[in-house]
């Protein structure tokens, strides 16, 4: 069943919020354990949980902003809040992991205590809590559409990557004992690296969608096409142009009619094939004709 988009508005600032309750925990417990443990990577795990607290309220607020109806100053809606806060949130991801890494690096050149086996069962819970996040609000960001919270949704799995090589490099250096405290911050670093590969894919389709480009999923532009030669009189479709504006779509169509038609019946094949897409519930949110001669 589609999920219209009033529906997926909510469900998408609920995962948003989902994300605003759950992380203030987890980065007082990440932040309090790793200074106590001696882990730079369990506190630079919670400087990025923090920095996810304040994503998700921009995540939300990108979410309200995007539902709410045409004005005159936007009159096709306010769709376009979403990739924009997509981007921004995928920059500042990248910021954050570049001064983390540039923070590991001085840490490796440092000597400092090793950190203490408690961090690990610990990590260990972060893990397991961050991993089901991450399912749960993808799973919602791909049902309704939305780049923002399948963004949002890779900020967990970010955090569960950080959390995974912490746990990593705090086993080698409680293990193998005086000469690897390094260990801990070398998997920091390495975790830098895999939070800036996260945010290039974030940025990504944000700016395919700024930029409009022909959606990753062309199912949409076969059943535009579908629907629209299914109207009475339409012998036939010339251009079928697909962008999405938030979790709708707007759709650019040339339809070929009879050309010994009286422009009356050609005005009113236009409108109904609009009436009949918009209908259609598959998310669209306004469609411009344009008739030609067959």
């Amino acid at each position: 069943m589609l999920t219209q988009p009033d529906d997926a508005s909510k469900q998408s600032q609920r995962m948003a919020l989902l994300g605003i309750w759950i992380n203030p925990l987890l980065v007082a417990v990440k932040l309090v354990v790793g200074i106590v443990g001696h882990s730079y990577a369990l506190i630079a795990d919670a400087v990025e949980s923090a920095l996810d607290i304040v994503l998700s309220i921009i995540t939300w607020r990108a979410v309200r902003l995007g539902a709410e109806p045409p004005d005159a100053d936007h009159p096709y809606g306010h769709g376009k809040a979403e990739p924009l806060a997509a981007m921004v949130i995928a920059i500042t991801l990248i910021a954050t992991a570049i001064g983390l890494g540039y923070e590991s690096i001085h840490l490796i050149l440092r000597p400092h205590p090793l950190p203490e086996w408690f961090t690990l069962p610990v990590l260990a819970v972060v893990i397991a809590v961050k991993e089901i996040l991450f399912r749960r609000v993808f799973r919602v960001g791909d049902t309704v559409n939305s780049t923002i919270v399948k963004a949002d949704a890779w900020h967990h799995r970010s955090d569960a990557f950080v959390s995974i090589a912490a746990f990593v490099g705090i086993s080698i250096a409680v293990v193998m004992g005086r000469g690897y405290e390094s260990a801990d911050d070398w998997a920091a670093l390495v975790a830098c690296f895999i939070i800036v590969k996260n945010g290039i894919n974030m940025f990504r389709p944000a700016m395919s969608e700024i930029m409009d480009a022909v959606p990753a999923n062309n199912t949409i532009e076969s059943q535009v096409r579908s629907i629209a030669v299914g109207v009475k009189d339409v012998r036939a479709l010339e251009k079928c142009r697909v962008r999405k504006y938030g979790l709708k779509w707007i759709v650019d169509l040339h339809v070929k009619v009879d050309g010994n038609l009286a422009v009356k019946r050609g005005h009113e094949i236009a409108h109904e094939v609009k009436n009949t897409l918009i209908r259609a519930n598959i998310g669209i949110a306004d469609v411009l004709v344009h008739i030609e001669p067959a």
